[in-house]
């Protein structure tokens, strides 16, 4: 593993290794054959709540697995791994349940289950077998600890969490519920099979279909506590997201990126005039500044990944500036995408807008950016302070 690492001349080696950018190859590929935008059309349009043959391949590939142990199922790899899939998948624009299953639930069980729940579903999810998701919200407003209302006593949940991406999809459930007592110490993370009756569930409309969400209502549906002790949600859960907010940020990389070249070979194809639309100062500008975004987007988005990587004391501090890059530059690019495409770039039969709904949504899953920007000056303002 090559990422920050010193070179002889004692300068700082911003790059992955040849075997880590040899799988971002792979899944590029992969994708490019098996995922086009069609694939994405498809799921958005039709029923399914993602695209089962993507799926069916990103498992085969060993891919779920990257990140779990060797012990339980896993290939025992990294984040640094993890983050070169979600750049791939966010090029695609993938509707498939990866982030879900394995940057959110498989990573909240690795990081604080117990080894007997580890062992019961650490391997299911790494081969593909289920599917996880995450469930915090309980409406609009900000997750907070004063707010979670889904109660679990006597090894039972109850209550309702909306929206709960792939939740309709999802075996496993990692869910945010009070158990009693006072401020943070009143959040526990339990663990929900999905299957074992006492849960509803209901589609949520968002404005990318190709992610399916659901609302989730509990009613004395058999739990466990995360880890075995009560209290300590929502400690847990602010690790979970911090990680997840450097994948997602280079999701967002990836569909940056793809949205530029898309609106850049537009620009090099069409002719208004008589001369490619490219070669004008306006168009010109808007992929000068798409491209400012993107880059700035990724340095923070590889700063998120060393921290991640080493367990770096500066993890939460570099998650929420990915987190807040990334979103800025992928709606950013997204909406110029569609500028540069003039009014085809707002019909129904564009490809445009998978990109837009994309960032829209990733702009607020896990959170909006407006709560990493608190989270981030809240750090910095205790650092400061000390």
């Amino acid at each position: 593993m090559r990422l920050f690492e010193r070179d002889k001349g004692d300068i700082m080696n911003f790059d992955f290794s040849d075997d880590q950018k040899m799988l971002k190859e792979q899944v590029r590929k992969f994708l490019a054959d098996k995922c086009p935008m069609s694939v994405t059309r498809r799921v958005l349009d039709g029923d399914e709540p993602y695209a089962k043959e993507v799926w069916k391949g990103l498992v085969e590939m060993g891919l779920t697995g990257t990140a779990i142990p060797e012990e339980f199922g896993g290939l025992g790899l990294g984040a640094l791994e993890l983050c070169v899939i979600a750049e791939e998948l966010g090029r695609a624009a993938a509707p498939v349940p990866f982030s879900s299953s394995i940057y959110l639930a498989a990573e909240a069980i690795k990081l604080f289950g117990t080894q007997k729940q580890k062992q019961a579903w650490l391997p299911k999810l790494a081969s593909g077998e289920i599917v996880g998701a995450l469930a915090v919200s309980e409406g609009t407003h900000t997750a907070h600890p004063r707010n979670i209302e889904t109660k679990f006593a006597g090894g039972k949940v109850s209550g309702v969490k909306q929206p709960v991406t792939d939740g309709g999809a999802a075996d496993v459930a990692i869910v945010a519920v009070n158990t009693g007592g006072s401020g943070e110490q009143t959040i526990s993370l339990a663990i929900v099979d999905l299957k074992a009756g006492g849960i509803s569930a209901e589609p949520v409309r968002t404005i990318d279909p190709s992610r399916e969400h659901v609302t989730l209502a509990f009613k004395d549906a058999p739990a466990e506590i995360l880890g075995g002790k009560q209290g300590e949600g929502w400690s847990q859960l602010s690790r979970v997201l911090d990680g997840a907010a450097v994948l997602f940020a280079f999701e967002q990389v990836g569909g940056a990126e793809a949205a530029l070249e898309m609106a850049r070979d537009y620009a090099l194809e069409r002719y208004a005039f008589g001369r490619q639309i490219g070669s004008y100062q306006a168009i010109k500008h808007k992929l000068a500044d798409m491209y400012v975004k993107k880059e700035l987007a990724k340095s923070n988005a590889y700063f998120g990944a060393m921290m991640l990587n080493d367990e770096g004391a500066e993890l939460t501090e570099a998650a929420s500036a990915s987190r807040i890059a990334g979103s800025d530059a992928y709606v950013f690019a997204a909406q110029e995408n569609i500028q540069t495409h003039g009014g085809i770039g707002y019909t129904w039969e564009s490809d445009c807008q998978f990109h837009y709904r994309r960032a829209k949504l990733l702009a607020l899953t896990i959170g909006a950016p407006i709560q990493w920007k608190e989270k981030l000056v809240s750090r910095l303002e205790a650092k400061n302070a000390a």
